[in-house]
């Protein structure tokens, strides 16, 4: 799903390559060659959509989200990969377009080519194999999409790959994929069914959430936006949940915070101004409400102490 966000340009190996996307928000991509037809890239990205490179015909894709929210829509359903999730794709059934409900979404992706990946990437190790073209045989053989959800496993396969050691990089990176790839040759498609959203609880969620974006200083209530769209309360919260992971109060408070954190980030303006403008007078509580939502305070984030970017340390804030 996410092959690049950045189709004019590809990242040189461990560079990284940033640029506006078509609705004024801002992307970024490191990639990393692992194996001949395998490659990493890690997604730092503050926009709605944007678009993707060509698909490699047959090519599959690992994707693992970090934070925020990446939607994928196959056919007539709408499949979201939320933070702990990992995702099972072909490249070339993809849309063409990658769409972030939150407006916020770090993550990696490992792109696994079989026509040029080696046939066996384990046969100096004995009771293992590891066939990248038998993989992607498995999960994309009909086009699918298989998600597994956030579990201790999944973490335990990518926690590594976002902390990996300099000096380490190109074996470590080799060893964590051989890791990636003997993990899922353990999981069967057929056991973890994913069930998405429709159409229309999508558009009810979409429009729920321009009626909130609407008046952001007001407090909308459920039994509000139940009778202003003529649904249940219960259709309400289950089809905005099921598109953006979040109850429609907390999703603009996240918004709100989001929005705090780009003035801190792109001005000058005191932390208490920028309270100010979020409806907060006191900076210990919009400090505690900043953090819930970012990770950290407002001025750790300002200083740079949270990344804005998934890739490894010493990448960071590399750009070509």
């Amino acid at each position: 799903m996410t092959h690049s966000c950045l189709r004019d340009a590809a990242p040189l190996p461990g560079r990284t390559v940033r640029r506006e996307t078509p609705d004024g928000g801002r992307a970024a991509v490191t990639l990393y060659p692992v194996f001949p037809g395998i490659d990493i890239r890690y997604h730092d990205v503050h926009a709605g959509s944007c678009p993707m490179d060509p698909a490699a015909p047959g090519a599959m894709e690992i994707s693992h989200c970090r934070e925020g929210r990446m939607e994928y829509r196959l056919g007539d359903r709408y499949f979201y990969l939320a933070p702990g999730d990992l995702s099972v794709a072909r490249q070339d059934v993809l849309p063409t377009a990658a769409t972030f409900p939150t407006g916020h979404y770090h993550g990696v992706t490992v792109t696994v080519d079989p026509r040029r990946a080696p046939r066996c990437l384990s046969c100096f190790l004995e009771d293992v194999e590891v066939q990248p073209a038998a993989l992607a045989e498995k999960f994309c053989a009909a086009g699918g999409y298989f998600a597994a959800r956030s579990s201790r496993r999944v973490e335990h396969v990518f926690s590594e790959l976002y902390h990996v050691p300099e000096d380490l990089r190109q074996g470590y990176l080799k060893v964590k994929v051989l890791e990636l790839l003997l993990f899922l040759s353990t999981l069967e498609p057929a056991a973890q069914p994913v069930h998405g959203c429709t159409a229309s609880q999508v558009t009810l969620a979409e429009q729920v959430r321009a009626c909130l974006l609407a008046e952001p200083d007001q407090t909308v209530t459920l039994r509000e936006l139940s009778h202003r769209f003529g649904v249940s309360e219960a259709q309400v919260k289950a089809s905005f949940a099921g598109v953006y992971g979040m109850s429609p109060a907390a999703y603009v408070r996240s918004q709100r915070m989001w929005g705090a954190a780009e003035l801190l980030r792109d001005t000058d303006r005191t932390v208490l101004d920028i309270a100010g403008q979020f409806g907060y007078d006191n900076a210990s509580k919009f400090a505690k409400a900043f953090r819930d939502v970012v990770g950290v305070s407002p001025r750790e984030y300002r200083a740079g102490e949270a990344y804005d970017s998934c890739a490894p340390q010493g990448e960071r804030g590399t750009a070509c």
